[in-house]
């Protein structure tokens, strides 16, 4: 399964979990910080800003306690992609590969473990990449990439 801490993870918003089958676990004090930040309600941004620290350092931090399931996303606090943006991608990406491109946009969805009902905005540049990347004719890929990046910067604003 794909790192969930890949791509932009600024606007991602994470919360603490206990499971009761965790056994002993040794944190460190930046470990127990964050953890301590992870309310699911702040971004990263907003939790990196919060502690001073760096979106590498942080990310390295959230990856552990993510290891460890210390933390998960919070889906109901997460922004998450539509069907229009959804139905936007799969008539672009028709445009460059044909009729296969919508079991493309399914096989790198699955791939990235996400699910296209809920799937998480801060991750769609990593999807349009990895669609980007399977296409094989350059003029193609170069006006698919145009496209979706004027389409993500309507997303951010």
């Amino acid at each position: 399964m794909a790192n969930i801490f890949s791509g932009d993870i600024s606007r991602m918003v994470l919360r603490r979990t206990v499971h009761a089958d965790l056994g002993e676990v040794s944190l460190d004090s930046q470990m127990l910080q964050v953890l301590m930040e992870l309310d699911g309600k702040k971004t990263v941004s907003q939790v990196a800003q919060s502690l001073n620290m760096s979106m590498k350092d942080l990310r390295s931090v959230l990856t552990k306690l993510h290891d460890l399931k210390l933390c998960e996303p919070a889906k109901d606090n997460m922004a998450t992609l539509g069907k229009d943006f959804f139905d936007f991608l799969s008539a672009q990406l028709s445009r460059a590969m044909g009729p296969i491109a919508d079991v493309a946009i399914e096989d790198e969805i699955s791939e990235m473990g996400e699910d296209s009902k809920n799937f998480p905005a801060h991750r769609a540049a990593e999807l349009v990449d990895l669609l980007a990347r399977q296409i094989m004719r350059e003029e193609r890929k170069v006006a698919f990439q145009q496209a979706m990046v004027k389409k993500l910067r309507e997303l951010q604003a």
